[in-house]
């Protein structure tokens, strides 16, 4: 079309295709879908994140791949894409969380600090000189009531009773479509997640490979499962 190649619509992140789209935010979308599988999972009681670790060699220390991190004590955020970019992100949502502490003295609404974060990642995508961000978050917490949100490389924020992220994230999603139950304990909630992922995986999945954490209403704070808490659950 006007005699311009399609490769023209492939090197900048501010020129949209004749078709509408943005190359660069899905091919950041692309790099999430080779991403280990995360999955954020809400219940009655709760929310929980469990998120597989990839161990390209037996070499790794599986204790220095994280996957979950702490934004704050009631907030908590799992990745899949580019871990590098996800802690950014969670510097990000860091910062903001802490500044609205200080300003208010209370702790900062889940969905406010998500949808900051979502607009950082959308400023990545219509400016020359910078790239995508290549990842996309679950972000789970509790204020007055349970809330999990997807943020999408494109900026884009979502809320989901249950979802995943990550290289098996059709087959999870479908899993978790026939089995969620609104009505379930967090215990449930992590079990139902763990199935999923054992369910959807071409592997044998170990303790080692598992990064679990959960939050129960009225705790202060999201509790990280050690590895025999993990074990029992597999």
């Amino acid at each position: 079309m006007y005699g311009v190649s399609p490769q023209a619509y492939d090197r900048a992140i501010t020129v949209f295709s004749p078709d509408g789209r943005l190359f660069q935010v899905e091919y950041a979308k692309e790099a999430v879908k080779k991403g280990a599988t995360s999955i954020g999972i809400t219940a009655k009681d709760g929310v929980a994140l469990i998120a597989s670790k990839s161990r390209h060699s037996k070499l790794v220390l599986p204790e220095s791949i994280k996957k979950i991190f702490e934004v704050d004590d009631h907030i908590f955020v799992t990745a899949s894409g580019l871990i590098a970019d996800a802690r950014k992100l969670v510097d990000i949502a860091r910062s903001e969380a802490h500044k609205h502490r200080l300003l208010y003295n209370e702790p900062a609404p889940v969905e406010s600090v998500v949808r900051y974060v979502c607009d950082i990642m959308q400023l990545y995508t219509q400016y020359g000189g910078t790239r995508p961000f290549g990842v996309s978050l679950l972000i789970a917490g509790i204020n007055e009531k349970v809330e999990l949100f997807e943020a999408e490389p494109s900026g884009a924020m979502t809320g989901y009773l249950a979802d995943s992220i990550g290289s098996a994230k059709k087959e999870v999603d479908a899993y978790l479509e026939k089995h969620y139950d609104e009505k379930m304990r967090i215990e449930d909630a992590v079990k139902i997640g763990v199935d999923a992922l054992k369910k959807t995986s071409e592997t044998k999945i170990t303790e080692e490979e598992l990064e679990i954490a959960y939050m129960v209403k009225g705790e202060k704070r999201f509790k990280v499962l050690g590895a025999n808490e993990i074990k029992a659950f597999l």
